[in-house]
């Protein structure tokens, strides 16, 4: 007699790349897996707390390099929940930020597959942190924009301008190949002396941090040689960090100087 497959979904969030910041029920959900679809983003160390049987299946995207399409990677939920049963879908950061992860939910759940999700520290948050930077903080900053700089038509979102003209902290995701768009957006606000934080690879053993103002910061990307993924910190929190307070100190006592 077959033995019957009761198709199931688990959408984990894998963190912001130290696979020590994965949740205990991101790994719970990994140890019961019988195929695990996962992106770029997603730490492929944490690909060990699925079962050795278990299928693995990359399915990231990077920059000019798309190994599915993203109706192919919903199609590929799908027909693995329905072949193999427990499906894991292991998404960098929380997926529902930026991650497109209730689009992959709703075409789930059109053939009637139970889907859980497990959210995951979002990178928006916990990268900065990592460099001292917290992105509220009393007196400085009471709000803080989260924004794509790279929207799904390839543009620079609109609202990168309406949080330039803010005075909250703003954080952008997926912006480095917008980033003189940025700048300049940013400038004409007069705001060319507000510090800027730019960390690549956050929390990872590869992490990369360049640090300036916006007018300085592009020739700090080039002289770090920064690059994606990437996350752009804006605002005067960035100043007030423990691990970064010394460069800024140095660097304002030079304007001074000038």
């Amino acid at each position: 007699m077959l033995k019957t497959v009761k198709p199931k979904v688990t959408l984990v969030g894998a963190g912001p790349g130290d696979p020590d910041l994965l949740t205990l029920k991101a790994v719970k959900a990994l140890a019961l897996a019988n195929v695990v679809l996962y992106d770029a983003l997603a730490n492929e160390q944490i690909l060990a707390y699925a079962p050795k049987k278990a299928i693995k299946i990359f399915v990231g995207k990077k920059i000019g390099n798309h190994a599915y399409s993203q109706d192919q990677i919903n199609q590929l939920i799908v027909d693995n929940a329905l072949t193999y049963g427990n499906v894991v879908r292991l998404k960098g950061g929380d997926p529902f930020i930026f991650g497109r992860g209730s689009e992959e939910i709703e075409y789930v759940e059109s053939f009637g597959i139970e889907t859980v999700v497990i959210p995951g520290i979002s990178s928006v948050v916990a990268v900065p942190a990592s460099q001292g930077i917290s992105i509220t903080k009393r007196g400085v900053s009471e709000s803080f924009w989260a924004i794509t700089g790279t929207t799904s038509d390839r543009k620079l979102s609109s609202d990168v301008a309406l949080a330039a003209q803010s005075s909250a902290t703003v954080v952008i995701l997926m912006g480095m190949h917008k980033l003189p768009q940025i700048i300049e957006l940013f400038q004409k606000e007069n705001k060319g002396k507000l510090p800027v934080a730019i960390i690549q690879n956050g929390t990872t053993s590869e992490e990369k941090v360049g640090v300036g103002t916006v007018n300085s910061i592009l020739d700090i990307v080039k002289e770090q040689k920064l690059s994606s993924p990437a996350i752009i910190v804006l605002g005067e929190v960035v100043r007030k960090s423990n691990k970064l307070k010394g460069f800024y100190e140095e660097f304002l006592s030079k304007e001074i100087i000038r």
